[in-house]
């Protein structure tokens, strides 16, 4: 069973559809007690940092997170402002707190001499730096973008980077891990048969470990 949070930041049915497709059951909540029972929590989001916290907050969900993932170590996966929440702070408009589970911060993209267009947005070839985990058999992947923001892992965890891409003037960390918790900047509901083997390689590792 796969619990998904619903913080009403993005359409977290699309989610839900592709671990369906691989045949797993899924819960999709904003029940702080369905995430204490849940055996594994993903956390997707589209949209403005601050907003995102501010209902995790609301709803009383951070302090669940914190002590699910981060204390009990249950798996977390977490897709785009999932992934940036694991920072230590976040720049947009202004600074924010993120969780702190990773060293970095989260920081604006730069277009660079080639002046692209921020958000960076679509298709973006993914540099694979660790094999295995989430990337285990996937070669020269492509995946789907939509951001203007990236965490900018610091240098003492930049192991916990697993794969980048690049776009102006930006290493962008493209997938991480982290003990239980794992999170891609991209979406892999959107990134056709390629996103769908991320997700079912979430699921081998999580439930062989």
């Amino acid at each position: 069973m796969i619990t998904i949070i619903d913080y009403d930041m993005g359409n977290v049915q699309s989610v839900a559809n592709a671990f369906s497709l691989l045949g797993e059951q899924v819960k999709i909540t904003n029940n702080s007690m369905d995430l204490k029972e849940a055996k594994a929590i993903v956390l997707p989001g589209v949209g403005a940092f601050s907003d995102g916290m501010k209902n995790l907050e609301k709803r009383n969900l951070r302090q669940v997170l914190e002590e699910e993932i981060r204390d009990k170590k249950k798996p977390y996966l977490g897709i785009c402002l999932g992934m940036q929440f694991l920072a230590q702070k976040s720049y947009e408009s202004g600074e924010h707190d993120g969780f702190g589970w990773i060293k970095g911060n989260v920081v604006r993209l730069r277009s660079g001499k080639e002046n692209l267009k921020i958000p960076h947005m679509g298709w973006n070839d993914t540099d694979v730096i660790q094999k295995g985990g989430l990337l285990n058999e996937i070669e020269n992947p492509t995946f789907y973008y939509l951001h203007s923001y990236f965490f900018d892992v610091d240098q003492s965890e930049k192991n916990v980077i697993t794969s980048v891409c690049h776009y102006g003037e930006n290493s962008i960390t493209s997938t991480l891990q982290k003990d239980n918790i794992y999170a891609v900047q991209f979406h892999p509901e959107k990134s056709q048969q390629t996103g769908i083997k991320l997700l079912k390689n979430f699921l081998d590792d999580i439930k062989n470990a």
